[in-house]
């Protein structure tokens, strides 16, 4: 890239002087971060058309990750460090009289997703093309992220996120490329040499305009692409509008409608509107996103019965299952193939991963909604339920119950996760234990039907990110202790174990915890004017807010502590400083009660005498990967605390252990591989197990009035919400709280694992007071936390779904597979 540091500095004042128009006294931050991304984008595009033309001439098979989400994060650093330039850039900056950390901070996080879903499958990219591997990603281009978070009041208030305000310098705009994107209208059949034929009229069409980003390889020359489609309609689909309606009356607001398919990442979908929003984003990204792959097949000049031999389309979650259909529809209307042809080829192209356990969160659509939006697309799904249900006929005649259970199509609802199962060559769950609810008990009927598709691919992280980049100083350590080879293979951290008794190795990792601790406490009190001691337990629990994340257990426990220390002012208490991250949906109001209650605990107890050297509270604003990238080497605890049973798996969990946090967590997700893995020893469990959860549901025995009567924290924690205290301040703020535990007997369990989360808790105050011990446990979850590299998931994905190899054309995937 650039041979010395000389050269780099050479190089950026020119950029500096041509792109900025400004000498380097003169260059701002802003200007010099425009500058460098202008420069670091030159010499990635050079390796990206070198390896676009490689991955054509040798006819590579191809996966295609569709997901609605990808939460790069800023990418300066990342890439950067995946470039092998990091440190010289950072040295030749601060030379010539720039703070790379304060240019870096210019960037502005991209909002193109908002949680677990959007950073695994930006882990993903990574691995995949740091593995050499070509893989790409295809999502939406929003215009506005999820949204910037605020806190008035302690309510969390939404502001637009407007991540585009200033230029994406990553971005490269392929206009020669765009497709077309047809909705609504209606289709004519007609007969032609004794075949159907359908044509699709007086339908809207939208253009879609891809923008790509380069996803470069860890230190090598592989940069594969994220190609996220915009809504850009021309003038011609306005003025055709217009002659359609005899009108050119509201042409601006129609423009309007059509741009705002990608304006919103996930708009509100409590309305009609809303829904019909969504559902047009969804078919918008797929519809886009296959063309451009049969495109690409196309210049092969090959059978079509080949394309799952080169091709591979990968439904991440549900949002994309319209991929099916719509792959389908240009098989059979526009490449003429009959039905059996193309569902044998869609069904060996297409594969799915299944993200939750949670049956509300099963995405349906109303079937007239698609039938008016997307009516051809309708009709194959129609097609598909009907031949799917007269092969469940066919093996089992007479079993109604069991058909309706199945059907794709019911109860005016089309069901998206039935069409992925049975659209699809793999089904794979996120984690062992979810993979077996999926099996066992959501999915079991379809288990039972497709046992060969079920299989599961425990996610991963990006340790390049999550351990290299946020944490140098640890990385800086393992590097003196066990060599650099675990940067390529990360299970090779495994070789820290050799350093459990040395009490030298332990106190640096104690050392480099502590530098970390005191750099994010200067941060916070530079931000919120909050002081932290670095000497204190911080407990960090930073994930999306939902009902069965729990942040509730935590913070009232928290309350429980503050009462110990009134009581008592003089106990014993080892200091806790407890960190809080996350978003909630805005149109979740239970949630945003939540935020409100966890910052009314901090305004009290950060401001009470009595409790300043033992406790604290902070809820940071607008949770990203930014901000992760500050907590995470910072953290002692990992809160991993959902209702055991909900969580599929958790990525959060993974990170927090790979920088040396302990993780204090029900037996849900992969908070059991973890287990499984380093012993219970190095870990705090707590709680009901999954099997107990769902007994509880099967029976509906629990009482959580029971639970409050017979356990005086509980019933004095819960009364101070509504009764007089400094909590509730004599209002009814949070009534809605003490209603939904007490009242609709607490969904999630909070009251009933309150006690042993209590428990646990004290534990971990006791076991902290030996540092040496509590260090020997981290420095094991360290060591361990390479299984969890996303690099080995991918490995996985590659090798088990889709059988894509980094050194072999397709002649030798084919001999490989038997295909």
């Amino acid at each position: 890239m650039f041979i010395n540091k000389e050269e780099f500095k050479e190089a950026f004042i020119r950029k500096l002087e041509e792109k900025i128009g400004k000498k380097k006294d003169q260059a701002s931050e802003q200007d010099a971060y425009l500058a460098l991304g202008a420069l670091i984008s030159e010499r990635i595009n050079q390796k990206w058309l070198q390896n676009n033309q490689k991955g054509t001439e040798s006819r590579d098979k191809q996966v295609y990750f569709f997901s609605m989400e990808f939460l790069l994060g800023r990418l300066l650093g990342n890439n950067l460090l995946n470039l092998d330039m990091l440190s010289l850039v950072k040295t030749g900056l601060n030379e010539l009289g720039f703070r790379f950390t304060s240019i870096e901070e210019k960037e502005k996080d991209a909002g193109l997703g908002n949680g677990g879903l959007g950073r695994l499958a930006a882990c993903f990219l990574d691995s995949l093309a740091s593995l050499d591997l070509p893989g790409h990603g295809y999502g939406l281009r929003y215009k506005y992220g999820m949204f910037d978070q605020r806190f008035i009041d302690g309510n969390q208030v939404e502001l637009p996120d407007q991540w585009l305000s200033q230029e994406y310098v990553w971005k490269v705009r392929r206009e020669e490329e765009a497709v077309e994107v047809r909705f609504g209208g209606h289709i004519l059949t007609h007969e032609q040499e004794g075949k159907l034929h359908f044509e699709h009229v007086d339908y809207e069409q939208l253009r879609a305009v891809p923008y790509d980003v380069p996803v470069i390889g860890y230190h090598n020359d592989t940069v594969n692409t994220l190609r996220l489609w915009s809504a850009e309609p021309t003038e011609e689909d306005i003025l055709v509008k217009a002659k359609k309606e005899h009108s050119c009356q509201n042409l601006l607001d129609h423009q309007r409608s059509l741009e705002s398919i990608t304006e919103f990442l996930y708009p509100d979908d409590s309305t009609e509107e809303g829904k019909r929003l969504r559902l047009k984003q969804e078919y918008f990204l797929v519809s886009s996103g296959v063309q451009c792959v049969i495109r690409s097949f196309e210049k092969l000049d090959l059978s079509w019965s080949l394309f799952p031999d080169y091709k591979k389309l990968h439904i991440n979650d549900t949002h994309p299952t319209l991929i099916i259909p719509e792959l389908m529809r240009i098989l059979m209307d526009e490449k003429k193939l009959g039905w059996e042809e193309a569902w044998q080829i869609t069904q060996a192209s297409v594969s799915y991963t299944n993200h939750t356990t949670l049956s509300e969160a099963l995405e349906t659509w109303p079937v007239e909604m698609i039938r008016s939006l997307l009516p051809r697309i309708y009709m194959i799904i129609e097609e598909i339920n009907e031949r799917f249900c007269r092969m469940l006929w066919e093996s089992s005649p007479g079993n109604f119950d069991r058909i309706a259970k199945l059907a794709i199509i019911a109860d005016g609802q089309v069901k998206m996760a039935h069409l992925s199962i049975v659209g699809s060559s793999s089904v794979n769950g996120v984690a062992k234990m979810h993979t077996e609810i999926l099996k066992k008990r959501e999915m079991k009927l379809f288990y039972d039907i497709f046992p060969d598709r079920f299989n599961n691919k425990t996610n991963g992280i990006s340790h390049r990110r999550w351990l290299m980049y946020v944490n140098p100083l640890l990385t800086n350590a393992i590097d003196e202790a066990i060599g650099e080879q675990w940067k390529k293979e990360p299970e090779r951290l495994q070789d820290l174990l050799y350093q459990i008794e040395d009490a030298s190795f332990l106190d640096t990792l104690n050392e480099i915890k502590q530098k970390n601790k005191q750099n994010f406490a200067s941060w916070v009190e530079d931000k919120t004017g909050v002081q932290l001691d670095p000497t204190s337990i911080f407990d960090v629990q930073i994930k999306r807010l939902h009902g069965y994340k729990r942040q509730l257990l935590n913070a009232l426990h928290i309350i429980h502590l503050y009462n110990q220390i009134k009581c008592n002012p003089t106990s014993n208490l080892t200091p806790r400083t407890f960190i809080f991250g996350a978003k909630a949906a805005s149109s979740y109001h239970f949630a945003k009660k939540v935020i409100k209650l966890i910052n009314t605990i901090a305004q009290i107890v950060n401001n009470d005498a009595d409790v300043k050297d033992k406790l604290k509270v902070v809820f940071l604003e607008n949770y990203s990967v930014s901000l992760a990238e500050r907590i995470i080497p910072a953290a002692n605890i990992s809160e991993q605390i959902s209702t055991a049973g909900k969580e599929a798996s958790g990525t959060g969990n993974m990170k927090l252990m790979m920088n040396g946090a302990l993780t204090l967590g029900t037996m849900d997700g992969a908070n059991v591989e973890i287990c499984d893995v380093i012993g219970n020893d190095h870990m705090y469990s707590f709680g009901l197990s999954a099997e107990e959860v769902q007994a509880y549901y099967d029976t509906g025995i629990y009482s959580a009035k029971e639970t409050y009567e017979e356990d005086e924290r509980i019933r004095r924690t819960l009364d101070q919400l509504i009764h007089y205290s400094p909590f509730s301040k004599g209002g009814t703020e949070f009534r809605e709280i003490y209603d939904e535990l007490l009242f609709n007997n607490d969904e999630y369990f909070v009251l009933r694992d309150f006690n042993s989360y209590v428990n646990t808790q004290q534990q971990i105050s006791y076991d902290y007071q030996d540092i040496r011990n509590w260090n020997r446990k981290c420095l094991v979850n360290i060591a361990h936390s390479g299984v969890f590299s996303s690099d080995r998931t991918i490995k996985s994905y590659a090798a088990e779904i889709w059988g894509l190899n980094s050194h072999n054309t397709v002649n030798g995937l084919g001999e490989e597979n038997g295909m």
